[in-house]
C-alpha cells in the first residue's frame, strides 16, 4: 500500500481563492493510473479551504458565534474541492470513493485522536481507492478546528503500515530556505532530526495547518515506522509516477529515527 498526498499547492492557486488546476489533476491521475499501484490518496485544500478558514480564525477553535458562516463556508468549499478530484479519478477509470473526516474523524486539542479506520479498511477490501482531505472537524476541547491532510498522512501510513508515503508539493522537496525567494537556496535530498532545527518555519502561503517545521516533524514519525517517506514536485510530469514505481526521482527522502 502507498499513501499519496497532492498538497494543496499542487491542486489548487493556493493565492487564490477556490482556484482549482484541473490540467494538473488530470495529469497527475493519469500518473497514478499508469503506475497501477493500491493506493489511498489525501489531498489539500489549499485555495479553497485555508484563507477563509484563516479569516475567520477556524485553526483556533471555537472562539465566537461569528465564526459559524465561516466554518460552514469552508466544509462547503474543501467538498467542492474534493468534488472536482473525484471527478477526475472517474473520468480517468479510477474507482475512487470519497471519505470526508468530519464524518470519520474526530480532534481533541487539533490534533486527531480518532479516525474510522473500518470506513478505509471496507472500501480497500472492495477494490476502491479512499480519498481524503483538509477539512473542518469536531474538535472535543475546542468544539471544532482544522485537520490537515499532512495530519492524516501520519495517521493513515502507520495504521496501514504502508511501504512508501509521497507528499507532492509544488517545489523539488525541503529547501535550506525559500526557493522561490531566494536564488541561492540548496536542496536537502536527505532530512533527519539532525537538520531539522535548520529548516526555515516560515511559509509564503497563507497555511492554518502549521509551519513546515511541523509538517516535517510528522514526516520524520512517517518514516520511523519502516516507510519510504518522499517529498516531490508534483508540477513535474512523470515525477509522481516514477516515485510511485519505485523510481529514483529527483526531491527529499526523509530518514526516521
Amino acid at each position: 500500500m502507498i499513501l499519496v498526498k497532492l498538497g494543496g499547492s499542487v491542486i489548487t492557486e493556493k493565492n487564490q481563492l477556490r482556484s482549482f488546476r484541473k490540467e494538473n489533476v488530470e495529469r497527475l491521475v493519469e500518473e497514478i493510473k499508469n503506475a497501477g499501484k493500491k493506493i489511498i490518496l489525501v489531498h489539500g485544500a489549499g485555495s479553497f479551504g485555508h484563507l477563509l478558514a484563516s479569516e475567520y480564525h477556524l485553526q483556533k477553535g471555537f472562539i465566537s458565534r461569528d465564526q459559524i458562516p465561516g466554518l460552514a463556508k469552508v466544509m462547503l468549499d474543501v467538498r467542492e474541492l474534493n468534488l472536482n478530484v473525484m471527478k477526475i479519478l472517474e473520468e480517468k477509470g479510477i474507482a475512487a470513493v470519497s471519505i470526508p473526516p468530519s464524518t470519520s474523524t474526530r480532534l481533541n486539542s487539533g490534533e486527531i485522536v480518532h479516525i474510522d479506520y473500518d470506513l478505509f479498511e471496507r472500501f480497500i477490501e472492495l477494490d476502491t481507492m479512499p480519498v481524503t482531505f483538509g477539512d473542518v472537524c469536531l474538535d472535543k476541547k475546542l468544539k471544532f478546528g482544522i485537520c490537515s491532510g499532512d495530519q492524516l498522512m501520519e495517521k493513515l501510513a502507520i495504521h496501514f503500515n504502508v511501504e512508501r508515503a509521497i507528499f507532492c508539493t509544488d517545489v523539488d522537496g525541503i529547501f535550506s530556505s525559500d526557493p522561490t525567494s531566494n536564488p541561492d537556496a540548496r536542496l536537502i535530498e536527505e532530512v533527519d532530526r539532525s537538520i531539522l532545527d535548520h529548516i526555515p518555519r516560515n511559509s509564503r502561503y497563507t497555511d492554518v495547518t502549521g509551519s513546515m517545521f511541523g509538517k516535517i516533524e510528522r514526516m520524520i514519525r512517517i518514516a520511523s515506522r519502516d516507510c519510504e517517506c518522499l517529498v516531490i514536485n508534483g508540477n513535474v510530469p512523470g515525477r509522481l509516477e516514477a516515485a510511485l514505481k519505485g523510481d529514483s526521482v529527483k526531491g527529499t527522502r526523509v530518514i526516521g529515527e
